[in-house]
């Protein structure tokens, strides 16, 4: 679920995209931006579900999920600080059609879809990192997609926690390999086996609950190219 947050963190905009906005802009939306706290699990957006707020995450991970008609479930992208979630708003579409599911857990400021629509409408500097941010989202999800289909887990796996691991910006955060599993939409006992290797390979440290990144530079190395890719198309497209 989501909850309140201190409205004084509003003062300094959790969020990059926020933040990159000149001082009088981000004061203009400052009444329409609300601080809240994201738990985990909580459903932000959901299939068939009225559109009301897109969510700006201070740290944390959260995911977009695509379920399939057997209930299987895998995520598709993850946005942290660097993104804001509700990219579908640009159409003006009245519903979502996957999921938007907090990972881990982090403070968020929320902005009415509403507002976002005025905002979009309006131009200057709000519409401009918002247009680029969905261009960079479009080229990972075209990254992501071909990574899926041609690179083994291993290195899959290896690209999700580098992901993870620049959103939350510390090197031990929660995460169950149930949860990386759901996120590489493999099953439970093939990141197990994956995981065992970053592990006895010195990489990661992982617990109930826990993950520990150990060598940040070899995580890198195993990595696929997708994970570089991604951060160059990111850079080039939010400079």
């Amino acid at each position: 679920m989501t909850g309140h947050a201190d409205q004084q963190s509003l003062l300094t905009p959790p969020n990059k995209l926020l933040a990159r906005l000149p001082a009088e802009d981000y004061k203009r939306l400052a009444p329409s931006l609300e601080a809240v706290r994201l738990s985990s699990k909580s459903v932000l957006q959901g299939p068939q579900v009225p559109l009301q707020r897109v969510y700006f995450p201070g740290g944390g991970v959260c995911s977009i999920a695509c379920m399939m008609a057997d209930g299987e479930t895998v995520d598709v992208a993850a946005i942290g600080n660097d993104g804001f979630i509700g990219v579908t708003a640009f159409f003006k579409g009245k519903v979502e059609f996957h999921e938007a599911v907090v990972r881990i857990p982090n403070n968020a400021v929320a902005m009415p879809v509403t507002a976002f629509w005025r905002e979009m409408e309006r131009g200057g500097a709000f519409a401009d990192a918002m247009t680029r941010y969905a261009q960079a989202f479009v080229a990972t999800l075209i990254q992501s997609a071909a990574c899926n289909a041609l690179h083994p887990i291993e290195q899959r796996c290896a690209r999700w926690l580098l992901d993870i691991h620049d959103r939350v910006g510390r090197s031990e955060f929660s995460l169950t390999q149930e949860l990386l599993a759901t996120m590489l939409g493999v099953r439970r006992a093939s990141v197990s086996i994956c995981a065992g290797a970053l592990h006895h390979g010195g990489i990661i440290d992982y617990g109930h609950n826990r993950m520990i990144i150990r060598d940040r530079a070899r995580l890198e190395t195993t990595s696929c190219e997708c994970y570089a890719a991604a951060k160059r198309y990111v850079a080039a497209i939010l400079q």
